[in-house]
């Protein structure tokens, strides 16, 4: 016991020091007061590591502190954050002791054990807490930063938990928490927990690339020394004060470039950056430093003009400045360096918590982080009651690179990446999206869909006409479109619903039948609808005509066995009817029960398989995959990877299995490989000779096109896992004239 308190104490200590370090005004007492409540709030409890509980708010408090630069108010609350949820303490206790706005942090941190009513039957409880987090991050950022330092070192301590929360906690991070994180200008943070996700998700290729960045580490070194020693000079005789170091790319950023781009290791070039740090001159503004050093390196080495990025003149929506070039370095390596001054790079390491620090200091005004809020809030006020379209809707105002376009009077705008003139025309305003019908982009007209790019400008055509139309949704890339639109169309579906409704009261009326519940959903179900909104709304549009005599429709004899049945089931049919036979009995079974400690072993028992492979991503034996249980209790293996598997994972985590591959040998899998090469004569035949003969692989389809001496194509075949693919890349590798091989998504 004695050891425990030292060690808490300890930490405790580290946690103060660094507090005492920082620039913030000395509150060591309400510090202290918070920890001695906590330690106290949680004393006998342990983690699933065997660490007494207050380990972990300690941990929080100190990457709020050290790696985030917040104050007393947001260590106190890090302190506190699990106190109410995990205690017999209650928000009241805390605004007793520590006041509203601790009080007020630590409600926003603290979990909902129940689901709520807003996303109805799609409900999910991650969603829900999600939402409520946004929700009070509307009035203290705060909130949001320390729970994003709580998911930090959750990541860090994740090996304690079962395979099944491990891949459910990582890829929630990875879909919700990472790109907050990078919302929010946190670069070093947001990098780590992509990382850390990456690394149980798929601890093979993580522990791969990992020992490749270590092997070619001596290398990448040379390779530095060698480019930066004419650069010091330079700046040395310009009189900088400055620091230069190389920053590796980070594992999984390598990994996402070798998927997206179907490339090896070894041929992503760009592995690693130089990043310029400069101290500022007295009375020389930064841009202007930055753009000197520009100068004195594009004296050395010859630049890429493509791959200029300066957001020193406009800084990105997250508060990140710096100037990005690329040159060819003296190795014949194309090397990509950042230029920043030391405010700037302060500011992309710690994002808005360093950005109000330079903001109390009157270096600049932000209001980016403004704008940000307000369309969180914008979204927040009318949720999509679907909790994964929720959680997209989010996601897209989160993650995405930027373009600046302008207006017809020269206002900047920015947008997504991917954005279009629709997007554009409701971040002028609501209405003017509402009832927008085309575009002038630089002076000619474009449709609603057409993708804008930076620098455009753009006028918004408009029509009294004109409202909201479904398959707006499909080309619209911003969450406030996305959400405006959404709304639109529910308020006119429920002004068609309501007007559909009156017709038909009318015609029953009429008919003298009964205005009831029951008898509008026999009139729905007659017509193919589950739903009595959507068979309003259809009658309103026209869709589905009501004859003249209603009671026909109700006593009408139909040849149409599924219509049978439903009018049956509902008592539709007359009871001296013919029509009138039961409904056989539904058979009852139990549902297997899923022990989530245990991996669920995926088997082909008697070739009659205990799983569904997910069409979105077919995962064979051998690939990192799980198990989502759905609703009727079937187990749908995806790959890890998978970015709908991601999204299941993030919104319904209690329904995950870890599972494990048995043998599959009697059993075969699709896969697809791309091949690429320079286009001989004979080689296609060595390919499929290859397949064929010395694999004994079935060939289901084979697409093949060649241009300007150089063919590249994809081929179905059936596997027995990725063994077999592995192999068979291998050995197509080494036919001549082939550039590359392989596994591609179908």
């Amino acid at each position: 016991m004695k050891n425990e308190e030292l060690l808490i104490q300890n930490e405790f200590d580290k946690l103060l020091k660094d507090y005492l370090n920082s620039n913030h005004r000395r509150k060591v007492e309400r510090i202290t007061k918070a920890f001695n409540f906590a330690n106290q709030a949680h004393a006998g409890v342990k983690r699933r590591d065997e660490d007494p509980y207050i380990m972990h708010p300690l941990a929080v408090a100190h990457v709020v502190c050290s790696e985030m630069g917040l104050g007393s108010t947001s260590i106190c609350s890090a302190l506190l954050h699990d106190v109410v949820e995990d205690t017999e303490f209650e928000v009241e206790d805390i605004r007793n002791l520590f006041g509203d706005k601790i009080a007020q942090i630590v409600d926003g941190l603290t979990k909902i054990s129940e689901s709520g009513e807003i996303f109805g039957e799609q409900n999910s409880i991650q969603v829900e807490n999600f939402r409520k987090l946004l929700l009070t991050m509307n009035s203290d950022i705060r909130v949001i930063l320390i729970k994003i330092a709580d998911r930090l070192h959750n990541m860090r301590t994740l090996g304690a938990m079962p395979s099944s929360k491990q891949y459910k906690i990582a890829s929630e991070t990875l879909f919700l928490y990472a790109p907050l994180a990078h919302r929010l200008g946190l670069f070093a943070i947001k990098t780590e927990l992509e990382d850390l996700s990456f690394k149980y998700e798929h601890p093979q290729e993580y522990a791969s690339i990992d020992e490749k960045l270590k092997a070619t580490e001596k290398m990448r070194k040379l390779l530095f020394e060698h480019f930066a020693e004419p650069v010091r000079g330079k700046l040395d005789k310009m009189g900088f004060t400055y620091e230069m170091r190389a920053r590796v790319k980070s594992a999984y950023s390598i990994w996402n470039k070798m998927q997206s781009k179907g490339m090896a290791f070894e041929d992503v070039y760009d592995l690693y950056a130089v990043r310029i740090i400069f101290e500022p001159l007295p009375n020389v503004d930064e841009k202007n430093l930055c753009w000197d050093i520009y100068s004195a390196i594009t004296d050395i080495y010859r630049i890429r003009p493509d791959r200029i990025r300066d957001w020193v003149s406009r800084p990105k929506s997250n508060g990140y400045q710096a100037l990005h070039l690329t040159v060819m370095g003296p190795d014949g390596q194309w090397i990509e360096i950042q230029i920043r001054s030391r405010r700037m790079d302060d500011i992309a390491e710690k994002g808005f918590a360093a950005h109000w620090k330079y903001k109390e200091n009157n270096v600049e005004e932000d209001t980016e982080l403004d704008k940000w809020l307000q369309t969180i809030a914008e979204i927040l006020e009318n949720p999509n009651p679907n909790a994964l379209d929720f959680l997209d809707t989010i996601k897209m105002n989160l993650f995405s690179s930027e373009i600046f376009v302008f207006t017809p009077k020269g206002d900047i705008k920015t947008l997504p990446q991917g954005a279009t003139a629709l997007d554009f025309a409701y971040a002028l305003h609501s209405d003017i999206g509402n009832k927008c019908i085309g575009a002038k982009v630089n002076h000619h007209l474009e449709p609603l869909s057409y993708r804008l790019t930076s620098g455009d400008q753009i006028e918004i055509l408009t029509s009294h006409s004109q409202n909201p139309q479904p398959e707006w949704i499909n080309f619209v890339k911003t969450a406030r479109a996305r959400t405006k639109i959404d709304w639109a169309l529910r308020r006119i579906k429920k002004e068609d619903a309501e007007k559909g409704e009156k017709k038909v009261v009318a015609l029953l009326k009429k008919a003298g039948i009964e205005n009831t519940t029951s008898n509008m959903d026999r009139m729905a179900l007659y017509f193919g609808f589950r739903k009595r909104e959507d068979f309003f709304c259809s009658v309103e549009k026209g869709d589905a005509l009501l004859p003249d005599n209603i009671k026909k429709l109700f006593w009408k004899k139909s040849d149409n066995i599924l219509l049978k049945h439903v009018r049956q089931a509902l008592g539709m049919v007359p009871k001296n009817s013919k029509e009138n036979q039961p409904l056989p009995e539904e058979e009852k079974y139990e549902k297997p029960k899923f022990d989530k400690s245990k991996p669920y072993i995926l088997s082909e028992e008697a070739f009659n398989r205990n799983y569904i492979i997910a069409q979105c991503c077919k995962p064979i034996p051998g690939d990192d995959a799980f198990g989502f249980i759905n609703d009727d209790n079937t187990v749908v293996v995806h790959k890890r990877s998978c970015p709908i598997a991601i999204r299941l994972k993030s919104s319904f985590g209690e329904r995950i299995l870890s599972t494990k591959w048995s043998s599959h040998k009697n059993v075969s899998f699709e896969a697809t490989l791309e091949v690429k090469g320079i286009d001989t004569l004979g080689v296609l035949n060595t390919i499929t000779k290859i397949i064929s003969d010395d694999f004994n692989v079935n060939i289901q389809r084979l697409l093949i096109e060649a241009k300007d001496g150089v063919f590249e194509g994809k081929i179905k075949l059936n596997v027995h896992d990725v063994e077999d693919i592995q192999r068979l890349c291998v050995t197509l590798h080494k036919i001549k004239n082939i550039k590359s091989v392989g596994r591609v998504a179908d």
